[in-house]
């Protein structure tokens, strides 16, 4: 099994090529859902993030107040370091947790969806593959000022606080263009796909894998031939020994 790094920007719709991926039975893992998890109150995060910023930043459920906490941490930027450096390891352990099932259920692949992927530049190192979701400018602009409500120029600004597009694409191994309808996008992730099934990376991991599970288990049936006898794996009595004359 192998990792594969999806990303993309604001309005570039990803989420519409994360659909179809889920569509064709792809594992995915969620990177944003994954941090909105172990922010809940039975998380050890939270109990974390509460100590260090206050109770202030709590709704009255007991669950954070995100525009509070995010309000705090976009004005101090050591902030936002010690919040990252609290939910950093939870979210990354989570999503190993989640990779271990999906190895343990047979995927060829798992794509994980993570928002800035090519800017933190951290979790690139782990992927075989990156993919980005990319629209043209013009098309990523329309898009947000309709499904925001927008106005351009805060959309501008919104655009401009991410990484541009045209730079993430150089840094990715695989690009899905979204600048046109849902079909054309995803007749490419039907394509990307395929070529990701019938990759042979690291199939010599595997085929070692496989080898060791099957020596394994031929070695433990050996033992059990040694330790019982067959009639006994077989659950089956033995015989009996003939029976002497009476005389």
């Amino acid at each position: 099994m192998f990792l594969v790094g999806l990303s993309g920007g604001i309005a570039s719709g990803k989420s519409t090529v994360v659909a179809v991926f889920r569509e064709l039975g792809c594992a995915v893992i969620d990177a944003d859902v994954i941090a909105r998890e172990v922010v809940q109150p039975h998380f050890k995060a939270y109990q974390q993030i509460v100590q260090y910023f206050g109770t202030e930043i709590l709704l009255e459920s007991g669950e954070i107040n995100r525009e509070a906490l995010g309000n705090i941490i976009f004005s101090h930027p050591e902030k936002r370091q010690l919040l990252n450096s609290i939910t950093h390891p939870e979210i990354q352990k989570e999503m190993l947790k989640q990779i271990l099932k999906y190895f343990v259920l047979g995927y060829r692949y798992v794509i994980l969806d993570i928002p800035l992927l090519f800017e933190t530049n951290r979790l690139t190192k782990f992927m075989k593959h990156t993919v980005l979701v990319y629209c043209d400018p013009r098309t990523q602009l329309a898009r947000l000022m309709k499904r925001n409500g927008l106005s351009r120029a805060e959309a501008e600004a919104r655009v401009a606080s991410q990484l541009p597009l045209d730079e993430k694409r150089r840094l990715a191994s695989h690009i899905i263009d979204n600048s046109g309808d849902r079909e054309s996008t995803r007749r490419q992730v039907l394509r990307l796909h395929a070529r990701l099934e019938d990759s042979l990376d690291y199939l010599w991991a595997r085929l070692a894998v496989g080898t060791a599970v099957a020596g394994l288990g031929g070695l433990a049936y050996f033992l059990l031939r040694l330790i019982w006898p067959t009639s006994q794996l077989a659950n089956e009595p033995t015989s009996k020994p003939p029976s002497q004359p009476t005389g």
